[in-house]
């Protein structure tokens, strides 16, 4: 009898352990949101508006902005000005969009409801801006990096002129504003780093440091949940890498395609993902855990 009593404890607790373990390494998969190769090979900036409209550049053709409704069928929104060609996207409270023009170093601007195309602001020094975030005070953040010399910049807005807030790191690419505005995340993609910045009232970034490195694959765009976690996609990898705010792995959802590039909250309570795919021209997607 104590010797079954001892197997049944030693089971229960291999059982508990296996189970602990398998919640640590759990891996979802995500499923397709569009059809294959309606936008081209530069779809990036997934953006969500405040009517659950998902958009992202480079629709069938470069040099445009397409929509997807909620059954994930897709068309033209805008095509932009000649000779300018998107990279991140994002909407700022009243729904206004704002696009990483990286042809012509543009931050361009749709006002809500207009699909007329102006410059927000320009800086002819730029390398080409490529992901770009904002605050709630709208102040907009960009990456700017220099893929041949493996080198990048980081940009801020004030009153529609950019401004210089880095130089001289490494390819910048990936970058978001945490939910209580207070941290801003900018990663590398070729050094494979991840650096957290503090975020003063004027919105200027500082105390920059480490937040997370990598020693293998690529890093593309970010977003935070609401909780304040950052969904990281890990390019040639073929994954979603979700980080607590203190950089604790939390989660690794397997997709179907190798090259995410970028990632947006939608649906219901901003819990449905949609991750840009590089290599399959489409939308794949996901439910982040509540």
């Amino acid at each position: 009898m104590k010797n079954t009593i001892m197997f049944t404890v030693i089971l229960f607790g291999a059982i508990i352990f296996n189970s602990c373990n398998k919640k640590e390494k759990l891996i979802d998969n995500s499923n397709d949101f569009t059809k294959e190769y309606e936008f081209t090979k530069g779809i990036e900036g997934p953006a969500v508006d405040s009517k659950g409209n998902l958009y992202a550049v480079n629709f069938k053709e470069e040099g445009t902005i397409g929509v997807v409704n909620s059954k994930g069928e897709s068309s033209l929104f805008v095509k932009l000005p000649t000779g300018s060609i998107g990279n991140g996207i994002r909407f700022d409270e009243s729904d206004n969009m704002y696009i990483a023009d990286y042809t012509n170093h543009n931050i361009l601007f749709l006002k809500n409801g207009s699909k007329e195309v102006v410059v927000f602001s320009h800086d002819s020094t730029m390398n080409q801006p490529n992901d770009i975030a904002i605050s709630s005070n709208r102040t907009l953040y960009a990456s700017d990096p220099n893929w041949k010399n493996g080198t990048g910049n980081l940009w801020m807005t004030s009153n529609r002129k950019l401004v210089l807030v880095e130089k001289n790191m490494g390819t910048t690419n990936g970058i978001e504003v945490s939910p209580d505005g207070k941290r801003l995340y900018v990663n590398e993609s070729i050094q494979r780093n991840i650096w957290v910045y503090d975020i003063m009232d004027n919105g200027q970034p500082v105390n920059k440091r480490i937040f997370k490195t990598f020693k293998d694959f690529g890093l593309d765009g970010m977003r935070c949940d609401a909780k304040g976690n950052l969904y990281v996609c890990r390019y040639d990898k073929g994954t979603v890498l979700v980080l607590s705010p203190e950089g604790k792995e939390l989660r690794e959802v397997q997709l179907k395609g190798k090259k995410p590039t970028n990632i947006a909250f939608g649906g219901e309570n901003n819990t449905q993902c949609f991750v840009t795919m590089a290599d399959r021209g489409c939308f794949e997607t996901f439910f982040s855990q509540k």
